[in-house]
């Protein structure tokens, strides 16, 4: 009696274990191999990125993402998870406040940090929002600092699904190139 059951256990454990986990990633690398790839970004053979994640850029120069939630360290993928702080936390009203730093006219996600903390995307109204800060820190025209945003701009997913948003590290790898 024991065996049958036994048999069973392993070759459920093989097919849903190995054969089908195996299969949607050849699947995957078959039909989506850039995203299957992780979607990374090299520079002169060197990965330098992912699109999939965000990176923390400091200093007025670069625009930036949305605040991590990461405890190690900002955008940390090895510790990917929400505050787990809920609406009514004195601790994320503390948190957003701070963020605020006397400005009130904020976009909400360059306040609050995305479910997993490594969000790569901002609002359109975050990236327009830092325009000026970044324009003026290169010393360009902010018209010129406008259009790379603009260009940059990712729409709806399948035309309608989501916001139109901007990826930070592609927004800030156009203005190195700029140099």
């Amino acid at each position: 009696m024991l065996r049958p059951l036994l048999s069973l256990l392993l070759g459920a454990t093989l097919l849903l274990g190995v054969v089908v986990p195996l299969g949607v990633t050849a699947l995957a690398g078959l039909v989506l191999p850039e995203q299957a790839g992780g979607s990374l970004i090299r520079r002169e053979g060197q990965v330098i990125g992912s699109t999939l994640i965000g990176q923390n850029f400091d200093g007025d120069r670069w625009f930036h993402g949305r605040p991590s939630a990461t405890a190690a360290a900002p955008y940390d993928a090895s510790s990917s998870a929400a505050s787990q702080l809920g609406p009514t936390s004195a601790a994320l009203l503390e948190t957003i406040t701070s963020r605020l730093a006397g400005a009130r006219d904020m976009p909400a996600d360059a306040v609050t940090a995305s479910g997993s903390g490594l969000d790569p995307h901002i609002s359109l109204k975050n990236a327009r929002a830092q325009v000026p800060r970044v324009a003026a820190a290169r010393n360009l025209p902010e018209a010129r600092v406008a259009a790379l945003v603009a260009a940059q701009t990712e729409g709806r997913d399948f035309g309608l699904l989501g916001e139109p948003r901007v990826n930070v590290l592609r927004l800030n790898l156009v203005l190195e190139a700029l140099r």
